[in-house]
């Protein structure tokens, strides 16, 4: 009995240090401490207000909510560095009715991000790349207050995954 609780206690403790290592959201910050995320400014031909601000503080609450890092106050002090522009922002029609009228508008949104890992003196992590990402409206909707901004967040939702995917998840 003594050698079964004894095993029991092992097993025990090899299952509780291994999820020290392990992380529910496959994030892989190595030695980083920190992160930074630059203002990403509006860049695009058209420009809608305020989505620039939106999209800085989603990146940024994301990486905080889905790891242990520590927002720094400026690019210098931080490990990681989160930085670029909105290059795109516009809504086209995408289906017709017979009276050719847009059944459907299709708000799209690119983001050029560039991300450096000052804790990897090679830059094998660093990249500059484009994310996108586009949600389908009702033609009779008008996008304006609350259809915009929900559109708006459900892109930026993606985006920030796939920016928190190719930056710090090594699956």
């Amino acid at each position: 009995m003594k050698k079964l609780q004894i095993a029991f206690l092992f097993l025990s403790f090899l299952c509780f240090n291994s999820c020290g290592f392990y992380s529910f959201t496959g994030a892989d910050i190595g030695s980083a401490e920190s992160f930074y995320v630059n203002y990403f400014q509006n860049n695009a031909p058209i420009v809608e207000p305020g989505i620039d601000r939106t999209f800085t503080f989603t990146l940024s609450d994301l990486i905080q909510n889905q790891t242990s890092l520590n927002l720094a106050t400026n690019a210098a002090n931080a490990d990681l560095i989160y930085e670029g522009e909105i290059v795109d922002y516009y809504i086209a029609p995408q289906t017709a009715t017979s009276d050719n009228v847009a059944a459907q508008n299709r708000i799209t949104i690119v983001i050029l991000c560039r991300f450096t890992n000052k804790t990897i003196a090679d830059g094998s992590a660093d990249f500059e790349k484009r994310f996108s990402f586009y949600v389908d409206i009702e033609g009779t909707a008008q996008p304006v207050g609350a259809v915009l901004n929900g559109a708006i967040e459900e892109i930026y939702e993606r985006i920030t995954q796939d920016i928190f995917q190719e930056s710090l998840a090594n699956w």
